[in-house]
Parts: structure tokens; sequence; C-alpha cells
């Protein structure tokens, strides 16, 4: 299993449309950027991005839109 690049901790705040995040993420440098893609975070909170390997999660006690 390969380790992933970094992990980027996120708020329900942060989401852009329905449970998703965008990579690259703002803080990032522009250098190392990749094409803007959406992930979608799973039940669990959380989903990597297929260029990257950066891992997007939801911080704890954080929840996504209709989970309760």
């Amino acid at each position: 299993m390969n380790k992933p690049e970094s992990i980027v901790e996120i708020t329900a705040k942060d989401l852009l449309g329905p449970n998703s995040v965008a990579c690259p993420n703002p803080k990032m440098t522009a250098w190392s950027g990749h094409p803007r893609v959406f992930i979608a975070l799973g039940e669990d909170g959380q989903g990597s991005c297929p260029y990257c390997g950066t891992v997007y999660r939801l911080k704890h006690g954080e929840k996504l839109a209709g989970h309760h």
C-alpha cells in the first residue's frame, strides 16, 4: 500500500457541492499542481486524490450532509 503524500483535515464548511472537495487545494504550490479534480468523500468522511494521493479527511466531530 502506498503511503499518501499528505493528509488534509477539512471541516464541513470546506466541502464543495455534495460532500466533495477539490484537489489541488489552495495551499498547494502552483508548480506541483495537476488538473483540478473533485473528490467525493465516502461515508467514512475521507477520500483521496487519484493524481497526487493526498487524503482529504473530515476533522473529528464534523459530519457529512445527510449523515447524523
